[in-house]
């Protein structure tokens, strides 16, 4: 259902040379387009497949962001709020595409791990190998989650 009407649209972006319309994550979907009508399409899409199957559109949690200004929505009666960043998979995806934030976050939260590795790192009874292993095991994946998304300006490195 979710695939429904979605692989066969036109709207959507190019990403590796391939039209792109929607990223899912667990149970929430992102609907991708080049412009405003696009977008508009293809959620009416979604929402209609959704009601055929007996499902509702949630109006409160669907947001709405764009790197041009754009006009509010309205479908149901309802207003669609419009945002300038939203969390995808864990990452923060903001309006202007920039990611410093999210690096900081990702280092913040390492140096928390770190923090709550502390008296484990300064025991004189844990081996430096296992100390190793642990901050390879607990921290990297904290610092480097999404980084494969991340960009970086020449001035940031």
């Amino acid at each position: 259902m979710r695939n429904d009407g979605l692989d066969e649209a036109q709207a959507g972006i190019k990403i590796a040379g391939r039209n792109t319309n929607n990223l899912r994550y667990a149970d929430d979907t992102t609907l991708m387009a080049e412009s405003e009508d696009e977008l508009k399409s293809l959620l009416m899409k979604v929402k209609e497949k959704s009601e055929k199957v007996g499902l509702k559109l949630n109006i409160q949690k669907t947001k709405i962001m764009a790197s041009d200004p754009m006009t509010s929505w309205q479908t149901d009666g309802e207003t669609m709020e419009t945002v300038t960043d939203f969390i995808l998979g864990g990452s923060k995806i903001t309006v202007d595409g920039n990611c410093s934030h999210e690096i900081k976050r990702c280092f913040f939260l390492g140096r928390n791990v770190m923090t709550n590795l502390d008296s484990i790192l300064k025991s004189r009874d844990i081996t430096l190998p296992t100390k190793v292993c642990l901050v390879k095991a607990m921290v990297f994946p904290v610092v480097t989650y999404g980084c494969e998304s991340w960009t970086t300006k020449k001035a940031e490195c």
